[in-house]
This record gives C-alpha cells, sequence and structure tokens, in this order.
C-alpha cells in the first residue's frame, strides 16, 4: 500500500515538474518540498495578494502621466504605431525604454530571488502599468480613442472569468495533451520571434521583415495566437495555485503565486489592448 502511494506521489511530482506546467513565474513553485501545517497558503490570501499586485499597476498608470508633463520638452520625433501617428518628445522615448529595460530586471528578480518579490514584483508592474499608460493615453490619446483601454479591460476581465470557470468545472483540465499544446503554442512563439528578431538585423531581410510585421492580417493572427496562449497559461496557472493551497505550502509561496497570476493576467491585457489598437488603426485608416 505504502509503495503504491510513493508510486503516485512520483507520478503527480513528475505531472507538476512538466515543462510549461504554468507561466515562468508559477512553474518554480511546482518544485518546492516545503509544508506547512499551521501557517499554509490559502486562496483567498493569492487572491488579496495578486489584488495587491495589479494596483501597483495603477500606479504605473498615474505615474507615467505625472511624468509625461515634465517630459514634454526638447526635441520630438514622429512614429507610426500600427497605423497611429504620434508625435512623442525624445526624453519620453529615454524613459520609456529605461522603463521597459527596468521591467524586465524586476521581473527576473521576482522570480528567481523569491523573498523580494513582494517589492520587485511591485516595481515590475508598476513598469507595466507605465506601458499601458503610454500606449492608451500617448498613442490612443492623440485620436481621442481612450475608451479603447477600457474595453481591452472589460475583455481581460471576461476572458480571465470564463477561464476560472472552464478550470473549476473540469471543462478544461491540465493533462498530458494540454501540455503538448501549450509546449507547441509556446515554441512557436519562441521561434516567430527569434526569426523576426535575427531578420530585422540582417539589412538583406529586414525591409521583408519590416513588411511583414506591419501586415494588418499577421498582426491580428500574431496577437490572437498570444491571447490564446495567455489564456491557456491562466488555466496552468489556476492548477499550479490549487496545488500550492491543497498541498499546504507556507504563506511566503502566496506571493510567488500571486505575482504569477498577476503577470499573466497583464500579459493577456497588453495582447488584448494590442490587438484591439491594430483593428482600430486600420478601420482608422
Amino acid at each position: 500500500m505504502s509503495q503504491d502511494l510513493r508510486s503516485n506521489q512520483q507520478t503527480k511530482n513528475q505531472n507538476k515538474n512538466s515543462f510549461l506546467a504554468s507561466n515562468p513565474v508559477l512553474r518554480r513553485l511546482n518544485k518546492v518540498e516545503e509544508r506547512s501545517e499551521q501557517n499554509t497558503a490559502t486562496f483567498g490570501g493569492i487572491a488579496g495578494k495578486t489584488v495587491y499586485f495589479l494596483l501597483f499597476c495603477v500606479v504605473g498608470i498615474l505615474a507615467q502621466l505625472i511624468v509625461a508633463q515634465y517630459l514634454a520638452v526638447g526635441d520630438t520625433m514622429n512614429l507610426n504605431y500600427k497605423g497611429f501617428e504620434v508625435t512623442l518628445y525624445t526624453r519620453e522615448v529615454i524613459v520609456f525604454a529605461g522603463v521597459a529595460i527596468a521591467g524586465v530586471v524586476f521581473q527576473l528578480i521576482a522570480v528567481f530571488a523569491r523573498a523580494t518579490t513582494p517589492f520587485t514584483g511591485a516595481l515590475f508592474c508598476i513598469s507595466q502599468g507605465y506601458f499601458i499608460s503610454f500606449l492608451i493615453f500617448k498613442v490612443l490619446a492623440v485620436y481621442q480613442m481612450e475608451y479603447l483601454g477600457a474595453l481591452a479591460l472589460v475583455i481581460t476581465v471576461l476572458i480571465v472569468l470564463i477561464m476560472a470557470i472552464l478550470y473549476a468545472t473540469g471543462a478544461i483540465r491540465v493533462t498530458k495533451k494540454f501540455k503538448m499544446v501549450m509546449t507547441t503554442l509556446f515554441f512557436t512563439m519562441i521561434g516567430t520571434a527569434l526569426v523576426s528578431v535575427i531578420g530585422w538585423l540582417i539589412p538583406f531581410t529586414r525591409p521583408m521583415v519590416t513588411a511583414i510585421q506591419n501586415n494588418f492580417v499577421v498582426s491580428v493572427v500574431s496577437s490572437v495566437i498570444f491571447i490564446i496562449i495567455a489564456s491557456l497559461f491562466l488555466i496552468c496557472d489556476f492548477d499550479t495555485i490549487d496545488h500550492v493551497v491543497h498541498d499546504k505550502l507556507p504563506k511566503k509561496y502566496e506571493w510567488s503565486a500571486a505575482f504569477g497570476l498577476a503577470f499573466t493576467v497583464i500579459w493577456l491585457y497588453l495582447k488584448v489592448l494590442d490587438l484591439i489598437i491594430t483593428i482600430a488603426g486600420k478601420n482608422k485608416s
């Protein structure tokens, strides 16, 4: 009997440790063997901390609106983003690039230095909020289309709710076949991105890569694929959070679980917003 239990536990651990069992943030939680019988992680605790991180996105949005007032001086440059003509100040572009780099750094620190997640995760969310605000209040605001940001938010919330219901009801299960689909989509995404970057760096192929990237159909299809991947990651995130709670991981791991879910939700929102901007830019033209 004990041998069967050990066999079942090994199978369970293998499934949990499978590649792409969840997003890069939450996947590391599957390797945690620490357990607690008293101060354990709860769904309520994870939900509260997820809201905490998402609120820092709002902080990032407000920060961009405030900082933009002080950057609106000096030289300017014109930018065409998915059909939207925008005039940007050089200082805005420099700060934007700095925020983007900082966001990547904070994300990596939050993932690999778990003790810093409450702080570095919040900073990452601020950087994403800054990016979101930039798209809405710099790109869309020129054509008085800020409402598209709210539309993207509604769609994102609906997708999260739908995926949560599908997971809770067992309509979608994180099986081996499901993980294979995730792996295929993930490598397709990575492969396409690498080919695009390499092609853009080569002068001979750069015009062709640029033309493909600016193609409306390609942009829409790419955005839809990314939205599908982000939605599937939500299912995996829910599954991992389920394991965190039911396997009685210590309460400190709520921060990692919450940041992982917030990471996916923000990623999903950005992809939905990108799709809406692409369609709006085409219709405007």
